[in-house]
């Protein structure tokens, strides 16, 4: 099935006890000094500055394709609003991506939008919406500096509700030329977190994770890396 596929786990960290500092240490024996190198140095770059909400996607082909471009720019949360669609993935797209990067899912209602707005606000978000409206703000001119950003990106004939457009704090827009007025949601997608990126990554901002980030980051990719790492764990927790 396509969900076994996708990270379910989300979290801010709190900070990790000493057992589990040893336990990614104990795990890391169990992959190449290559790969863990690999994953040390993609941890640097990691960020969760940046992250995205997307409302009601509906085709696989989009999810995976928007899932890949976060995890190739380093973003480590994405947020899945299902209001009315199930939110799927196709495997020959993503190539993988989910197994790096955490995702929420909201699914409890008829109407999830104002429960992700909620969350993301009370962990120090700005709630962006992408609008072709007159009053967003072109990308070239978003203002990283004011804060942490969570943007979100609408179904692929819509775009967002009316509602979650109205709660946001603010608006971006991708300017066009052409007579088309609007990009696929897969290549907006690319296109602005692409550049927000590259300005963040350039800035004094605060944008690489916390140490206990990292952690808790490392452990869950060490889980999915090392063969049969639920009987490893558990051998090591009951020698501790």
């Amino acid at each position: 099935m396509e969900e076994e596929h996708m990270v379910l786990l989300f979290f801010y960290t709190t900070g990790m006890s000493e057992s589990q500092k040893n336990l990614i240490t104990y795990l890391s024996g169990f992959i190449t000094p290559r790969r863990k190198q690999l994953m040390d140095s993609v941890l640097e770059k990691r960020t969760r500055y940046i992250t995205i909400a997307l409302e009601d996607i509906y085709q696989p082909h989009n999810a995976s394709a928007v899932l890949r471009t976060c995890e190739c720019l380093g973003i480590q949360d994405v947020h899945i609003i299902e209001n009315k669609n199930i939110y799927r993935i196709n495997p020959d797209v993503v190539l993988g991506a989910t197994k790096w990067i955490t995702l929420k899912r909201y699914n409890h209602s008829d109407y999830n939008t104002p429960d992700a707005i909620h969350h993301l606000r009370a962990n120090g978000y700005r709630i962006v919406a992408t609008s072709l409206s007159e009053k967003s703000v072109p990308l070239d001119q978003f203002d990283l500096e004011k804060g942490r950003i969570a943007i979100f990106f609408g179904t692929e004939l819509t775009g967002l509700t009316d509602e979650m457009i109205n709660l946001a704090d603010e608006s971006v827009k991708i300017p066009v030329y052409g007579f088309t007025d609007s990009y696929n949601i897969s290549v907006s997608a690319a296109i602005i977190l692409s550049h927000l990126v590259h300005i963040l990554r350039k800035s004094t901002l605060p944008w690489q994770l916390k140490e206990d980030e990292k952690e808790e980051i490392a452990l869950q990719w060490l889980r999915k890396s090392v063969k049969r790492a639920d009987l490893l764990e558990k051998k090591f927790l009951g020698s501790e």
